[in-house]
């Protein structure tokens, strides 16, 4: 089932059909919808191309064999964080050919890259909370554009909202997040 005859379905939506029937299609949707945020993710923490893709398979895997067992609210973030746990035990793993790597091209200051990892997923957690906080019609344009990856005319088109207003629901939508983030983040420190 390619993605695109299923991008008005939602995440939630489709993990609710996949519970209805056990369709793996529907499943296969959504992790082909997020392939590229784990590819990043495996390539963020294991600096090496085939070992992310490999991971990502893995990760894949992982997903099929666990989705049925969890009630998941929100996909990407449960997943992010699949894959996220996936490649730290990569990386924990004394056995594997991919940790010395590591340990070449990252030997000075570990301590350091745990606490960028730390702040990259609080800001990810910030980023989710705030764009929950955006009026209705910036939430929905926001999300379309940067999540999604539609254009401005299918924002319109699925929206009914005319050019300039997605445009302009999108420019405030981002800089309201902006502030938003730059809120959460003085609050948290």
């Amino acid at each position: 089932m390619p993605t695109h005859r299923h991008d008005h379905i939602t995440d939630s939506e489709l993990l609710d059909l996949y519970a209805k029937d056990s369709n793996s299609d529907w499943i296969g949707i959504l992790l082909e919808r997020y392939t590229l945020l784990l590819l990043g993710v495996c390539m963020k923490y294991l600096k090496n191309e085939s070992e992310a893709r490999d991971a990502v398979q893995q990760v894949f895997l992982k997903v099929l064999t666990e989705v049925g067992r969890y009630r998941i609210e929100y996909f990407k973030s449960w997943i992010y964080m699949v894959a996220k746990n996936h490649c730290l035990m990569k990386l924990r793993d004394g056995n594997g050919r991919h940790v010395q790597d590591i340990d070449d091209v990252q030997l000075p200051a570990p301590a350091d890259k745990t606490e960028d990892l730390l702040n990259d997923e609080r800001t990810y957690s910030f980023l989710e909370e705030a764009i929950e906080e955006l009026n209705p019609e910036q939430k929905q344009c926001v999300t379309l554009f940067y999540l999604r990856k539609k254009s401005y005319q299918q924002i319109a088109e699925m929206t009914g909202f005319d050019g300039m207003k997605v445009k302009s629901h999108i420019q405030n939508g981002k800089r309201n997040l902006r502030l938003l983030l730059e809120k959460k983040l003085k609050q948290r420190k």
